[in-house]
């Protein structure tokens, strides 16, 4: 009989002879893939893509789709922004033309929708949780943060690895899609929390409300391709291209308000 098994870049084709005497021979012949399908996928620019005109536009990407490899490969990030971020923008500015919300900033809308309303609810949250996620990252980063905001993580968990600890945990146990924040809460105090979908702590239905500072995108698009089923693997390679310097940023901001 045959047996066909596909691995990596050549078909193993095992064939099983059955002797006179009972004894099996095994025949391993390689077979190379078309050359057709070794070929590299083509891979844009994020300065191509652009939204539908409309009261919001994309946040220009600040590297290139491989910038963050091989934490976050070129083709994830090149589905991600130009296919899932797209159609969030898109999607936000249609529905939204003709309302209160129209003309008012991603924080005001996030703060003022109706969260019954599922369709400005999923697409606010998705633009504005995407346009964090992206500058929330950077190469050659990671490490550990500086300045006021090193203090306060030291100050409210501890010390930097109980922080890590703790925001890879939350990550980690967010059941289904969702992202995983870190935020300055209403008394000024950080906190480490999660929310399903496309929600986030800026919304009137968040269980711990605040402004956010560090995000990190839990859908299976964000790392699918990279990691398969492995959230923990993608949660851990995503502190190797952290942009602190613009959490940092995000932090000081949050917290003189």
């Amino acid at each position: 009989m045959k047996n066909l098994f596909f691995l990596g870049p050549i078909v193993i084709l095992l064939m099983t002879l059955q002797s006179c005497n009972d004894k099996k021979l095994i025949e391993v012949v390689e077979v190379p893939l078309p050359t057709d399908i070794q070929e590299k996928i083509a891979i844009g620019s994020p300065d191509d893509v652009k939204a539908d005109e409309g009261s919001f536009q994309m946040d220009k990407l600040p590297y290139a789709y491989d910038a963050l490899s091989p934490s976050i490969s070129a083709t994830t990030l090149e589905m991600h922004y130009s296919k899932h971020y797209l159609t969030y923008t898109n999607n936000l500015n249609r529905a939204i033309v003709g309302t209160p919300l129209e003309n008012l900033t991603i924080e005001e809308v996030l703060a003022k929708l109706d969260p019954n309303d599922a369709v400005i609810r999923n697409n606010a949250g998705g633009f504005y949780n995407h346009s964090l996620y992206w500058k929330c990252m950077a190469p050659k980063s990671g490490g550990e943060p500086s300045n006021a905001l090193a203090e306060a993580i030291t100050r409210d968990f501890g010390s930097f690895d109980n922080f890590t600890s703790l925001f890879k945990d939350e990550a980690t146990k967010q059941f289904g899609s969702g992202w995983a924040w870190l935020i300055v809460d209403r008394t000024g105090k950080l906190q480490i929390t999660s929310t399903a979908n496309q929600d986030n702590p800026l919304m009137r239905n968040a269980l711990i409300p605040g402004t956010p500072v560090l995000a990190l995108d839990v859908w299976e698009h964000a790392y699918y391709l990279d990691y398969q089923y492995r959230r923990k693997n993608y949660i851990d390679a995503f502190f190797n291209v952290i942009n602190w310097r613009k959490v940092e940023e995000n932090y000081d901001a949050a917290a003189k308000k």
